[in-house]
């Protein structure tokens, strides 16, 4: 480009002053200008100098702009960014530029309509013309103008329902980059609206772009406003978004997992485990793994946030019975460690062992304790007392005798036969490996805005916490045997795991 090549020829052959900044400057039909820009002057100024150049009066009515793809337009408080060799452009103002454009997107006409949607849609990315635009009412027009867009213009010919298809997509997509600026409360929306949206999650799930821009508007709702959230939770369903994560296009299946994280995220407590069975029973991390993770194409850094956000909520989850200390006095909790006896030496205890004194039965109850590895052996609830891990140890340990009995009395009875000063005690591992799982995983923490490290394997099982903990804990005891380790080399076996 020989405007481009000018720059360069001039700024090699003299550095302008540090206020100096040479750029060129189109206008439609003329030559581009070189021009040099004093930083320090008003920008009006500048803008008259240009205009007074081409001969153009009213130069209030015009404004800078970057000549490349973003078009962004020049103020005062972001022209300290323009480089030199930089391309602009004078165009009309903000200002004018809204007044016209929310004038066109009226038109009867539409093709001139749809012209207009798309300008608008480009222009709105920039908050200089978004906020011209804003205070003309522009956000009511165009909730306006989806309210009622549908019913009218499907009354149109067969012919004219793809204009409107592309229509109601420049819509919903300037409405999307207006709101993202966070000018205007998300709280100002009515139910018809958000009724509207919702149900183009559905009426047009073959056209991607309404779509994806359908699902964007639900999530921003749901986070940024208590009662939208509310609304939101009213009117979709996760019946309605799990189809969208079995198609192929993942930019469609990373905003549908934004939303259902987003209902997750802002559910009240008392909701979230109702909720959580919900995804269980609509098998979504079975979905997830099949059609996303296992997918035959790599997952971008949005879809691995929006994954590692799922991850995190799923096991916060966990944090009530992370933080309740067990109750000794409460018989069903108390019941749960009879359980992990029984299990562990039911084969070996006596046929009837209801029979003998009480004095009889306490200290074969001791006796157990102490090999299953508990710290207090009289009393192990004093164990789960402490805060974090609390009862989600004593709920990990009865889902491995359970789910992995075999391996469970092996570690248990192997333990009983070492010597006391190289057994690695059941119960004492169990609870500060749970502990452990915890701090790795972040149970009870938001989720970052930034990280995208989910772990493809706690997709793998609906029970993926206490499966990692069965995993760990077989880990640890093997671990231990190879060092030949002493209760002193606890935490150093621990590590190594």
């Amino acid at each position: 480009c020989p405007v481009v090549q000018a720059l360069k020829n001039s700024s090699v052959a003299m550095p302008p002053p540090a206020d100096i900044v040479k750029v060129a400057i189109e206008w439609p039909g003329a030559f581009p200008k070189l021009m040099e820009i004093d930083q320090k002057k008003p920008l009006s100024s500048i803008i008259k100098e240009v205009c007074d150049g081409w001969s153009l009066a009213n130069h209030d009515q015009f404004a800078l702009q970057h000549a490349d793809s973003s078009n962004f337009y020049i103020t005062e408080k972001n022209r300290n960014e323009i480089k030199n060799g930089a391309i602009l452009r004078l165009t009309t103002s903000p200002a004018q530029n809204a007044q016209q454009l929310h004038e066109r997107i009226q038109s009867s006409s539409m093709d001139a309509k749809l012209e207009a949607l798309k300008d608008l849609a480009n222009y709105s990315r920039d908050i200089t013309f978004a906020q011209e635009f804003i205070n003309l009412d522009g956000i009511s027009l165009l909730t306006q103008m989806v309210e009622s867009g549908t019913e009218r213009y499907q009354k149109l010919q067969k012919i004219m329902k793809p204009c409107f298809g592309d229509m109601l997509s420049f819509t919903l997509t300037a409405f999307v980059e207006l709101m993202d600026h966070g000018i205007v409360s998300w709280d100002t929306f009515s139910v018809a609206f958000i009724k509207k949206i919702a149900s183009y999650v559905n009426k047009f799930a073959s056209d991607i772009s309404i779509l994806q821009r359908s699902l964007a508007i639900l999530e921003s709702m749901v986070l940024n406003s208590h009662d939208l959230y509310q609304k939101v939770a009213q009117e979709i369903t996760i019946g309605q978004l799990i189809p969208h994560l079995q198609g192929t296009d993942q930019e469609i299946q990373t905003y549908t997992i934004a939303v259902i994280n987003a209902l997750f995220l802002k559910a009240p407590d008392d909701k979230r485990q109702e909720m959580a069975n919900i995804l269980a029973q609509k098998q979504l991390r079975s979905i997830i793994l099949t059609h996303v993770i296992r997918a035959q194409r790599a997952i971008n850094n949005e879809m691995a946030h929006q994954l590692y956000v799922l991850q995190v909520l799923t096991f916060n989850l966990l944090e009530d019975r992370m933080m309740t200390k067990m109750d000794p006095q409460d018989q069903a909790q108390r019941d749960i460690i009879f359980e992990l006896r029984r299990i562990a030496f039911d084969a070996e205890s006596e046929p009837n062992n209801s029979s003998g004194s009480i004095e009889k039965r306490k200290s074969m109850y001791t006796r157990d304790y102490k090999k299953l590895g508990f710290i207090n052996h009289v009393n192990p609830a004093m164990d789960f007392t402490q805060t974090p891990p609390g009862m989600l140890a004593l709920d990990n340990m009865l889902y491995f005798a359970k789910h992995h009995q075999d391996a469970y009395i092996r570690i248990v009875l192997e333990n009983s036969s070492r010597e006391d000063k190289h057994e690695c005690p059941f119960g004492r591992s169990s609870i500060e490996l749970t502990k452990m799982l915890c701090e790795i995983l972040k149970v009870g923490e938001l989720p970052s805005e930034t990280c995208n490290d989910f772990h493809p394997m706690f997709f793998t099982h609906d029970r993926s916490f206490e499966e990692f903990f069965c995993i760990c804990i077989q880990l640890l005891n093997k671990t231990w045997k190879e060092m030949r380790a002493t209760s002193e080399d606890f935490n150093k076996a621990r590590k190594r795991v």
